[in-house]
C-alpha cells in the first residue's frame, strides 16, 4: 500500500504530506481544490510523463515522495527491483522524483539513481491508476490472456509453465536449424574463421595459470638485484665470526651452564637452543639460495613474450586462460558441426519436428484449461454486471487459436501458448459483441471497469488502485452500486478514489477533504481528514450543494448507517 505520500511545489500545491491507509481512501472536494493534482502526482511517481509546467511558479522544482508497504516477500515489485540491483530492506520501497523547470526529471528508488523506465516498470506493479477514458490494463487486450490465466489459479499456470518449458527447448533449437540453414558462403566463411581461431588457440598450448606463475617469475627477474642484496644481508648477518650465529651461540652455552647450577633456566637456555638451530638452518638455506639465484636476462625476455601472446589472446577470445580456453572447445564443437553441417541439419529438423508435436499437445491441453477457466470468469463478470444493473449486458471472451487442421506451422507458436484472447461485451440487447476496448458510453465503461476490477483485484497483485472520477455519469440506485463495489476492489487492494458522488463517499474508511486557500497572495492546496460530523457536513455538501439543511444532514447520516451496515456483512 502507499502509506505516505509526501508532494512539494507541485502545481498549485506547496507542500502536502498524506498519510494513507489500507482499504478505501476517498477523496472528495470542491472542483478546482487540487484533488486530480494529486492524483497527477501519483502517477508521475510511477513513472508517467513529467513536464515542467508540472512545477509550481516561481520555484526551481517540484518534488514527490511515496513510501510503499509491500505485504508479500514474492511481490512482484520486490521481484524486479531485485533484478535492478536495488535493495528493499523491511519490503518497503521508497520512491522520489524530482522534476525542474528545465523540464529534467530524477528518480531514485531506495535511494538509487534510476531510469524513467525501470521507475515505469517498477511502477507498475505498485499503482493502476483508472480514470474515465484511460487505457488501463483491462482496457489493453494484450493483458486479458494473463488476466485469464491468473484467474485461472495454479492449475492453468502450471500448464502454462510446463508448455513455457517445451518452448524454450523448441525456440533453441529453431534457433540452430536457422543458424546451420543460412547460405553457403556464410557457413564458408565462417568455419574459416572458426578454424583459425582455434588454430591460433591450439599453437599457443595454453597451460591453466600459467600467466600467474610466469608474472610471479618477472617480479621475482625484475627484482634480481634488491633480492640478491637482501639474502646477501641476511646471511652475512648470521654466519662469520662476530656475527649473530656467534652472538647467540654463545649466549646458548652461558644459559647451559646457568641451567646447571639453577633448573630455573633451563626454560630460558631451551628457547635459545631451539632459536640457534632455527637461524643455522635459515642462514644454510640464504647461503645456498644466494649460490642458486642467477640473473638471466633473455628468460625476462622469454617471458615478456609469452605474456604478451597471452595477452593478446585475452583481448580476442577472454579475459583469462580457463575462457580462452572454454572459447576453443566451443567453436572446436562448432566446426564439428559446421563440418558435418547437413547431418547436423536433419538431426535438429527432427528434433525440432518432435518439439512442434510437443508443444501442439501442451498448448491444446493448455488451452482446454483456458477455455474451461473463461466459463467461470464470464459467469463471475455476469454476476458482478447484474448487481451494477446491467443485467442485459453479454460479456464474451474471444479466443483465436490454430489447430492441427491448420498445420503445424500455419501460424508461429508464441511463448504463453496457442491462444489469443480478448475480452469483447455487448451493453444492448440485439447488438453483436465488441471488443472491450471499443466500448465508449462513461457510464457504462465505468460499470463495466468496475465490475471486472473487483474480480481481478485478487489477482493483478498491484498494491494500489486509484479511481479518478470513475463514477461520472451515473446516479441513484447506480451511484449506490458502484460505491459498494469499489469498497469490494478495496479488501483485496488499498483504494484511492475521487469523487462527487455521496453514496460512494459514505463507503469510505477514510475520508480526506481537498480544499483551497489563499497564502500570501498565493493559492495553496489542503488535505484535512474528516471524522464524523465532519463526513456528515460534506456528504450533506455533495447532496444539496451549497446549502445545508437539517433534511440533508439526516440524509447524509442514513447513507453512513447505510455504508456501516453494508461494510458489517
Amino acid at each position: 500500500m502507499l502509506q505516505e505520500l509526501s508532494i512539494r511545489n507541485f502545481a498549485i500545491i506547496e507542500e502536502l504530506h498524506v498519510s494513507l491507509e489500507k482499504g478505501l481512501t476517498v477523496l472528495t472536494g470542491e472542483t478546482g481544490a487540487g484533488k486530480s493534482i494529486i492524483i497527477d502526482a501519483v502517477h508521475l511517481l510511477v513513472g508517467g510523463r513529467g513536464s515542467s509546467e508540472f512545477v509550481r511558479h516561481g520555484e526551481k522544482k517540484a518534488e514527490i515522495e511515496g513510501m510503499f508497504q509491500i505485504d508479500s516477500p514474492n511481490h512482484a515489485c520486490l521481484q524486479k527491483a531485485q533484478e535492478f540491483g536495488i535493495e528493499a530492506e523491511e519490503e518497503t520501497i521508497i520512491i522520489r522524483r524530482e522534476i525542474s523547470v528545465s523540464g529534467k526529471s530524477v528518480c531514485r528508488i531506495n535511494g538509487k539513481l534510476v531510469t524513467i523506465a525501470i521507475l515505469r516498470e517498477i511502477g507498475s506493479t505498485l499503482v493502476d491508476i483508472h480514470g474515465q477514458h484511460e487505457h488501463q490494463e483491462l482496457m489493453d487486450a494484450s493483458q486479458h490472456l494473463r488476466l485469464l490465466d491468473h484467474f485461472g489459479g495454479t492449475e492453468v499456470l502450471a500448464a502454462k509453465e510446463s508448455y513455457a518449458d517445451v518452448y524454450k527447448r523448441y525456440e533453441q533449437t529453431a534457433k540452430a536449424l536457422s543458424q546451420l540453414s543460412e547460405n553457403e558462403q556464410q557457413m564458408a566463411h565462417r568455419l574459416d574463421l572458426l578454424q583459425f581461431q582455434l588454430s591460433e588457440i591450439q599453437k599457443a598450448d595454453l597451460q591453466l595459470h600459467e600467466d600467474e606463475e610466469l608474472m610471479e617469475e618477472k617480479r621475482k627477474l625484475s627484482n634480481f638485484e634488491k633480492l640478491y642484496e637482501s639474502v646477501q644481508n641476511a646471511a652475512n648477518a648470521l654466519q662469520g665470526e662476530g656475527r649473530g650465529l656467534d652472538w647467540i651461540g654463545l649466549a646458548m652455552a652461558q644459559l647451559e651452564a646457568a641451567a646447571e647450577i639453577d633448573e630455573s633456566y633451563k626454560a630460558a637456555y631451551e628457547a635459545v637452543s631451539e632459536s640457534f638451530y632455527v637461524l643455522e638452518d635459515a642462514a644454510r638455506h640464504a647461503g645456498s639460495a644466494l649460490d642458486s639465484l642467477e640473473f638471466d636476462p633473455n628468460r625476462l625476455n622469454i617471458i615478456e613474450a609469452r605474456l604478451n601472446e597471452i595477452n593478446q589472446l585475452k583481448r580476442k577470445y577472454g579475459s583469462s586462460i580457463e575462457e580462452i580456453l572454454e572459447y576453443g572447445a566451443k567453436i572446436e564443437e562448432e566446426i564439428d558441426t559446421l563440418t558435418n553441417r547437413e547431418t547436423h541439419i536433419e538431426k535438429l529438423s527432427n528434433e525440432l519436428s518432435a518439439y512442434e508435436k510437443d508443444l501442439l499437445l501442451e498448448g491444446q491441453q493448455l488451452s482446454q484449461l483456458r477455455r474451461k477457466t473463461a466459463e467461470k470468469l464470464t459467469d463471475a463478470i455476469h454476476q458482478e454486471l447484474k448487481q451494477l444493473y446491467m443485467d442485459k449486458t453479454v460479456f464474451r471472451i474471444q479466443f483465436e487459436a490454430f489447430t492441427e487442421k491448420e498445420g503445424l506451422r500455419s501460424k508461429p507458436f508464441k511463448r504463453d501458448g496457442l491462444d489469443e484472447v480478448e475480452f469483447y461485451i455487448s451493453t444492448n440487447p440485439g447488438e453483436p459483441v465488441k471488443p472491450l476496448s471499443k466500448v465508449a458510453s462513461g457510464g457504462e465503461l465505468s460499470r463495466i471497469m468496475l465490475a471486472m476490477k473487483t474480480i481481478f483485484s485478487e489477482h493483478q497483485g498491484i498494491t494500489s488502485i486509484i479511481f479518478d472520477e470513475v463514477d461520472t455519469g451515473v446516479s441513484g440506485r447506480v451511484a449506490q452500486a458502484i460505491g459498494e463495489k469499489i469498497y469490494e476492489v478495496a479488501v483485496h487492494s488499498q483504494v484511492l478514489c475521487i469523487s462527487h458522488l455521496p453514496q460512494v463517499a459514505a463507503m469510505a474508511d477514510t475520508h480526506l477533504y481537498i480544499s483551497k486557500m489563499m497564502k500570501a497572495g498565493r493559492t495553496k492546496t489542503v488535505v484535512e481528514p474528516l471524522e464524523n460530523q465532519e463526513k456528515i457536513r460534506e456528504i450533506g455538501r455533495m447532496i444539496s450543494g451549497v446549502e445545508m439543511t437539517d433534511l440533508t444532514k439526516q440524509h447524509a447520516k442514513e447513507l453512513l448507517d447505510l455504508a456501516a451496515s453494508l461494510k458489517k456483512k
